[in-house]
């Protein structure tokens, strides 16, 4: 499979993420699902320093419905990463993701991953529309050709 490459000049926004002991599976690399975390950590910092999201006790909590991931190249602890943060789309109650794993200062992605939240109400568990200060916030991670 030929896959494109992922370049750190194709985000936007950059989360620096110390790799841990325990993120090492027996074959001596991170092991898969924890790159699923590190996608998670980045997301949700930059939603509650760049767009105030109150993870405890805010009217709206985001629920991840779909993800993915490819993978270019191992990493390891003790390295220390980059997950690059872009928007791909941003709708009323949605917003698509698009991530990319960097060693520190290395240029080409290790991993590119995707992932769509839905904002929903914390009560009711229904989709509603992503409040203006995350809005802002998540508009500033958009590429020019990004949708909207």
């Amino acid at each position: 499979m030929n896959q494109p490459q992922q370049l750190r000049s194709d985000y936007r926004h950059f989360q620096p993420i110390t790799t841990r002991w325990h993120d090492n599976d027996v074959y001596g690399h991170v092991n898969n699902v924890i790159y699923y975390s590190f996608f998670d950590s980045a997301v949700n910092t930059y939603l509650i320093e760049a767009g105030g999201l109150d993870i405890h006790g805010g009217p709206v909590v985001g629920f991840v419905v779909s993800s993915s991931c490819d993978y270019f190249a191992s990493i390891a602890f003790p390295d220390c990463i980059e997950v690059g943060l872009r928007v791909g789309k941003l709708g009323n109650s949605s917003v698509q993701y698009e991530l990319g794993i960097f060693k520190q200062g290395e240029a080409q992605a290790c991993a590119a991953g995707r992932f769509v939240h839905v904002f929903v109400d914390r009560e009711s568990n229904r989709p509603t529309s992503i409040p203006e200060s995350l809005r802002v916030a998540l508009a500033r991670l958009l590429p020019s050709t990004a949708e909207i």
